[in-house]
Formats: C-alpha cells, structure tokens, sequence
C-alpha cells in the first residue's frame, strides 16, 4: 500500500523539530504496517483552522490523482481543526478511494470525524476566546 504521510505545527511556540518528530513516529508506523511511503506533506507554524495551506493543498491534490492509498498523520487535527473542513477532506479522500490513518485514532471513519471535528472546533473556539 502506498501511503502519504502529513505532518503540521501550529505556531511560532512550538519547534520546528515537531514536524520531524511527527515524520518519524509516522514513518516507524508506515514500515510496521509493510507501506510505502511515497511522499511527506508539511505545513510549518500555520494553524489547522483553514486549509489555505500549501502542504494540505498539494495533499489533497495528490490524493485526488490517486498517488496514494492511505494518509498518514499523527492525529485527525493534524489535517484540520475546521468541521466543515475535515468532513469535506475526508469526502473528497473517500471518493477518490483514499483512507486516512491517524496514529491517535487508528482508521478515521464517519464517527471520527463528528467527534473530532466537533472538538476541534471548540478548540478553536476556546482558543480564540483567550485570546
């Protein structure tokens, strides 16, 4: 299987190691499952409230080309913290015959993406009150 792997850190405060961080548990995750890792998508110190991003872009762009079976990412809020987002990401992925993988979630399904998309959403929220 042919999988794609996705790393992103939110903001100035966070280190630019995280990316490679989420790279290699994401990686080892890839080799024990016998995939190929056809390529990695990055987005550095931008947050997952929009998907103008470049890395989720071309992503997203690739997946739809079908380069790719599987997508890869730490955790579902990784690809987006949006609702509306993370279900049309994960639409537009199934349709084009590609299944996401988070090392926090396992296998993503419909319910992964009610629940963490609801979630992420009131992060963002709760954050933009503090804020």
């Amino acid at each position: 299987m042919k999988a794609a792997l996705y790393a992103r850190y939110s903001s100035d405060n966070q280190r630019d190691a995280s990316i490679e961080d989420q790279l290699r548990i994401c990686r080892a995750r890839a080799e024990r499952e016998g995939w190929t890792i056809v390529d990695s998508y990055t987005d550095r110190a931008i947050s997952g409230a929009s998907l103008i991003r470049p890395g989720i872009q071309e992503l997203i762009a690739d997946g739809l080309k079908r380069r790719f079976d599987v997508i890869l990412t730490e955790s579902l809020d990784r690809l987006s913290r949006d609702q509306e987002d993370i279900a049309g990401l994960y639409k537009r992925m199934r349709f084009a015959g590609v299944s996401i993988v988070t090392l926090s979630e396992g296998e993503v399904s419909e319910l992964h993406i009610g629940l963490k998309g609801t979630m992420g959403a009131l992060y963002l929220k709760d954050l933009a009150d503090k804020t």
